[in-house]
């Protein structure tokens, strides 16, 4: 007989989320690997003196969740004392973040910048209620006047700044926004303080980028905060030359170097892929090539994959419905239809620049993941990749789009053709259900995220927080597919769209596997499988939707070590 289990999981209602979704009672573990999955009398059997029998009483357990769009390192530096949390409800008004910002900048010496990150106009006091539109400079200028101050809003594509950051950045009533950026101006020409899509760069520049140190502090304090939430396993979206001004350079390419530090160190406790930037919102194919050969020099020596892997590269797309800044067929009310973030001075340039740029990544032989929101964008991508893959030809590329919010039935048809995936964010409409019923109208609000159409279509459907724009809480996600309900009314939006139990928890565990081309041996609970395993304080399946959020993750375990909760 083989030497016995290091750990036995008895007693308990295991969600194995295979194809099958088959269940069982306990499971075996040893040297890291599941080695049994079955009733607890058989697994029993693989116990001997030594090992650890851990009794479920009953519990639920799951694979380790793979949050497969998650900005570890940047979520990490956002969080408080790094950062200003001016999420809801936390805030709930702009006077609420004008009297943060000013408290901070009493703590705060004259000339230091102030950061924070996560407001959104939808739940503003001010702009829910129109006497306001969006906050301004001017509000800034009067809490810190001796402080640049930027404050990021929750989805990472518009900032709000004051006069001194509009300074440090060499934004004037002259500025041209980039390609790709919108600056936002008052009746006489003077910025406001509102920067979107690539516009933030200037901003970012010249905010004081985070030191080795604090850079591993973010990934290690990022990590343990994962394990609490059952969370072994993430996709790093987007790291690279392309990331430096975005997140004040949390995307840069030297958070790529400490992920590479940490993992050759034995020191990171998780599986990470990481989707390379080699290009800025606003650039093109020559941006692309360059951040290419740069990345190029990389070394990935001495790296174990199954705990950190390079898996291929991020693109930029368009922008984001809320700031109306996706590319959309049909006018937003009000007027305009968004644009493409890409170089070019024009929709169709813009749009060529695109499919050159997909065209030349599949070519070298990367996987790309795109973030794309817009159904114009979503077709003009998807064509991309059907268009490259028939002029370079390659078996399993699992390109995939990065929210793919209005994603057409086109496109998902195309999708399915060629094994393609989509990488939703149910959190985030969950968010903003009810500013989107004002921003496209709620029967277009509620066609957002159309995970049902996507899995009746055929095509791989991967969820995930895109934290920091929604916390990494796989829980309300999941409750989120099952309810489609507003955070902020309860309303539903799109109920057509639901899916079941089933669909939304593979869509956290068996699927990343796939997108990160690991389901040999992560994602499900099988033999030969990693034992990475989530444990919750009840059973998943008596859980209702509402309450879901609220049960416990009572142990996480990595690679069969405990590394949350106690037995």
């Amino acid at each position: 007989m083989d030497r016995p289990a290091d750990l036995v999981l008895v007693d308990g209602d295991v969600l194995t989320a295979d194809a099958d979704f088959t269940t069982a009672q306990a499971l075996a573990v040893r040297d890291g690997l599941i080695t049994a999955v079955g009733s607890t009398a058989a697994v029993l059997a693989h116990a001997g003196p030594a090992t650890r029998v851990v009794d479920l009483r009953g519990r639920t357990v799951l694979p380790g969740i793979n949050d497969s769009h998650l900005h570890g390192h940047a979520w990490g530096l956002n969080r408080p004392p790094l950062a200003l949390d001016l999420n809801f409800p936390a805030v709930r008004s702009i006077a609420d973040i004008v009297a943060a910002v000013a408290a901070a900048a009493r703590a705060t010496a004259p000339g230091e910048w102030i950061v924070g990150r996560g407001w959104d106009v939808g739940y503003l006091a001010e702009c829910r209620d129109g006497s306001r539109d969006l906050p301004d400079r001017a509000d800034l200028d009067a809490a810190a006047p001796d402080n640049p101050v930027c404050l990021t809003d929750f989805s990472d594509h518009m900032a709000w700044v004051n006069s001194a950051a509009l300074r440090a950045a060499g934004i004037d009533r002259g500025t041209r926004p980039p390609p790709g950026g919108t600056i936002d101006t008052d009746p006489t020409g003077h910025p406001t303080g509102i920067l979107r899509e690539a516009a933030q760069r200037a901003v970012h520049a010249p905010i004081p980028r985070a030191d080795e140190r604090r850079r591993r502090a973010a990934i290690t304090g990022a990590v343990r905060a994962l394990h609490a939430l059952g969370t072994t396993s993430y996709t790093e979206p987007g790291l690279g030359p392309g990331g430096e001004g975005i997140m004040s350079g949390a995307m840069g390419t030297g958070a790529l170097h400490t992920y590479l530090d940490l993992a050759r160190a034995g020191e990171l406790d998780a599986r990470v892929g990481v989707l390379l930037l080699p290009s800025p919102m606003g650039g093109g194919v020559r941006d692309l090539r360059a951040g290419l050969a740069e990345l190029a020099g990389v070394p990935l020596d001495g790296i174990d994959p199954r705990r950190l892997a390079v898996l291929g590269v991020k693109l930029f797309a368009d922008g984001v419905p809320p700031n109306r800044t996706a590319w959309m067929h049909e006018a937003y009310p009000g007027g305009g239809h968004g644009a493409l973030c890409v170089h070019g001075a024009a929709p169709a340039l813009q749009a060529a620049e695109l499919t050159a740029m997909i065209d030349a990544v599949h070519a070298a032989g990367h996987q790309i993941g795109v973030h794309v929101t817009g159904d114009r964008a979503i077709d003009t991508v998807v064509d991309a990749f059907a268009a490259a893959q028939l002029a370079h030809p390659r078996p399993d590329a699992r390109h995939y789009l990065i929210h793919g919010d209005f994603a057409t039935p086109h496109s998902l048809a195309v999708l399915a053709a060629h094994g393609y995936g989509v990488n939703m964010n149910p959190a985030i409409k969950w968010t903003i259900s009810d500013l989107m019923d004002e921003v496209v109208g709620e029967e277009r609000s509620g066609r957002m995220w159309p995970v049902r159409s996507a899995l009746t279509a055929g095509v791989r459907v991967c969820a995930s927080s895109d934290a920091p724009i929604t916390e990494p809480d796989w829980r309300q996600g999941v409750a989120s597919m099952l309810l489609r309900e507003s955070k902020a009314t309860g309303r539903a939006s799109g109920p057509g769209e639901r899916v079941g139990l089933r669909e939304a928890v593979r869509a956290y565990t068996a699927e990343p596997a796939v997108q990160d081309f690991a389901e040999r041996w992560k994602g499900t609970v099988e033999v030969g499988k990693v034992a990475d395993l989530c444990v919750l304080g009840g059973r998943l399946a008596d859980t209702s939707p509402h309450d879901l959020p609220g049960l416990p993750v009572d142990l996480t375990y990595f690679d069969g070590r405990l590394v949350h909760g106690a037995h």
